[in-house]
């Protein structure tokens, strides 16, 4: 079944799957260098869209996942490795189980200094979700 465009819309009405930004703004936007997203492409985590003079470009669920793999490596200490193995698993099981198991646990007291909300991208600093 095809996904209509209306689901896909993120915050404002947008195409959250539209590639718009290039890698110096998606790095901006999400706090990394350039170089880090480009890493993250070589591991196969991320797969920008391409312009045809070969120019990488993030949509908004890009974004979205390249913070995931920052919540991911940073604040649960997994390695690019097993951020890999679990998209994976999540594709396979066509769930969504990472945001479940994040909504379910919630940050610990080290993440509640600097986590990151991954399914919105929205930054909390010292304070305690609950």
């Amino acid at each position: 079944m095809r996904e209509r465009v209306s689901d896909r819309r993120g915050p404002g009405g947008r195409d959250a799957s539209r590639p718009v930004y290039v890698i110096s703004v998606a790095a901006e936007l999400v706090s990394v260098h350039p170089r880090t997203l480009r890493i993250y492409e070589g591991e196969g985590l991320v797969c920008p869209a391409r312009t045809p003079t070969n120019i990488r470009l993030y949509s908004e669920n890009d974004l979205r996942r390249i913070l995931w793999i920052r919540h991911l490596t940073q604040n649960l200490g997994v390695n690019l490795a097993g951020v890999r193995v679990l998209f994976e698993l999540e594709e396979r099981l066509g769930t969504r189980i990472l945001e479940q198991l994040y909504r379910e646990r919630g940050p610990t007291d080290a993440e509640a200094d600097r986590s990151v909300d991954a399914p919105t991208g929205e930054r909390s600093v010292g304070h305690r979700r609950s």
